[in-house]
Order: C-alpha cells, then structure tokens, then sequence
C-alpha cells in the first residue's frame, strides 16, 4: 500500500488490502491502520471474518470433492475474470 499518510482507511481499501493482511505482508504503519479501522467497523470486521472462515472451509476441499460441473464452472469464471 505504501500510502503512508494519517487518514482512515475506507471500507473499499480493507477489501483490497484483506488478503495482504491476512498473509502477514501489509508494513506495520497499514497493519496498524488495517486494525484501527476493524476496531470502528463491524461491518468490515464481520467481512475479514467471513474470509477466514471460506479459507479454512475451501483448504478442505480436495478436486474429488467437486462435480464436474462444479469443476468446469469454476474453471470458466476464473477464465473470464482474467480477461476482465
């Protein structure tokens, strides 16, 4: 992030910024800032939350797990998002 200024994050920069936190990579000046603005935001307490819960449900899941069609579906979404 490297925006090293005094202001709140925004709801929208903790969803971009959720998946460097939770890989332990964010500087501590937006560690600390990520953190200040879960402590005034439920909302985006309850989002950081339901990441790690579809994280740990989805490292159960093996490719046996799923339906061809299940499989195939998640191939083509991957496919188009790239080209988005």
């Amino acid at each position: 992030m490297s925006e090293h200024d005094h202001h709140e994050l925004t709801c929208a920069k903790v969803v971009e910024l959720v998946t460097e936190y939770l890989e332990g990579t964010l500087d501590p000046l937006d560690r600390e800032r990520f953190e200040r603005h879960l402590v005034i935001c439920p909302g985006c307490e309850t989002y950081l939350s339901q990441i790690r819960t579809t994280i740990s449900l989805a490292g159960r899941v093996t490719e046996d797990d799923l339906s061809v069609e299940a499989r195939d579906a998640l191939l083509a979404a991957f496919r188009d998002w790239s080209r988005a």
